[in-house]
């Protein structure tokens, strides 16, 4: 199995009328992994996830397994409010190649507990790859509760969880009741040195498109007991994060890694749009203000 304990970016889809513009999806991943950033989650909510076609995700799926190499774990986003479709989705991410899946809580139609965890049992059992939890209660609504996760965590396939509640005593919990070789990433980029110190493992992160090489660094403080040097770090950079989420992810992102010239589009699909002129032009000051931008 890879590693999947370190700073993985949930990649966006760059547009170009209406295609994906595999060239900036180039750039994107060589700047990328020149800034250390360990893995990618390809069809994830940043990735606008529910506007790609079954065809477009296995391409660029292989796009970017041609580009980044065998060794650069890749995590397949899978889930759906359909426990059978969810399943037929990640056994095509398994014929693919993926190194793990990303499943995240069935969303819109509310099952409760003893349904979120027949849903994911049955998910993890359907494929021999990885399989990571993905909660999100933010967009789900039901939320993953720590005694289901605990009781997953024992199901063969399932080895973490993207906790993206930002509850740091949530996170706690599940170290808790789960033990330390269960891997725990945020999904939650503000929180994210406070997530570390209380034993996370890493990050799946949006915020790693704009500042990768933070987002690494302030994991190898923490590990080497610089917490104070993190925190202050991490504290200087919360404007920034705050703006990449001032509307629905992935538009702020979009617009900001145009900004950067890493895409030629912050194009979006309906029902998202781009980002407002006058949010843009915060954006653009923040990221001027913390040298991201010349």
């Amino acid at each position: 199995m890879k590693n999947f304990k370190g700073t993985i970016t949930a990649l966006l889809t760059p547009f170009k009328n209406g295609k994906i513009d595999y060239s900036s999806v180039d750039k994107l991943l060589k700047h990328q992994l020149e800034n250390g950033v360990d893995g990618f989650v390809i069809n994830g909510t940043t990735a606008e996830s529910p506007t790609l076609t079954d065809t477009e995700k296995q391409e660029l799926f292989k796009h970017v397994r041609k580009v980044v190499g065998a060794s650069v774990p890749l995590i397949m986003g899978t889930g759906s409010n359909d426990t059978a479709k969810t399943i037929d989705d990640s056994k095509k991410a398994e014929a693919l190649g993926a190194d793990a899946i990303l499943v995240v809580v069935p969303y819109y139609n509310k099952p409760p507990q003893r349904g979120l965890y027949a849903h994911f049992k049955a998910v993890a059992e359907s494929v021999k790859i990885p399989t990571i939890l993905y909660n999100v209660p933010g967009r789900t609504i039901t939320s993953l509760a720590t005694e289901t996760v605990a009781d997953l965590a024992k199901v063969s396939g399932v080895v973490g969880i993207k906790e993206a509640s930002g509850k740091i005593d949530a996170a706690e919990q599940i170290i808790k009741a789960c033990g330390k070789d269960f891997v725990m990433l945020s999904g939650d980029d503000g929180t994210y040195v406070d997530f570390l110190n209380c034993g996370g493992h890493g990050v799946i992160s949006v915020a790693s498109h704009v500042i990768p090489k933070q987002m690494v660094q302030w994991k190898k403080w923490v590990r080497d007991g610089h917490l104070d040097k993190a925190k202050t770090d991490i504290q200087k950079h919360m404007p920034l994060i705050d703006l990449l989420f001032v509307e629905a992810n992935p538009i702020p992102v979009k617009k900001a890694v145009q900004l950067m010239g890493l895409i030629e589009s912050a194009e979006m699909r309906l029902p998202l749009v781009e980002l407002s002129p006058e949010n843009t032009e915060k954006l653009k000051m923040e990221m001027k203000k913390m040298g991201v931008l010349a």
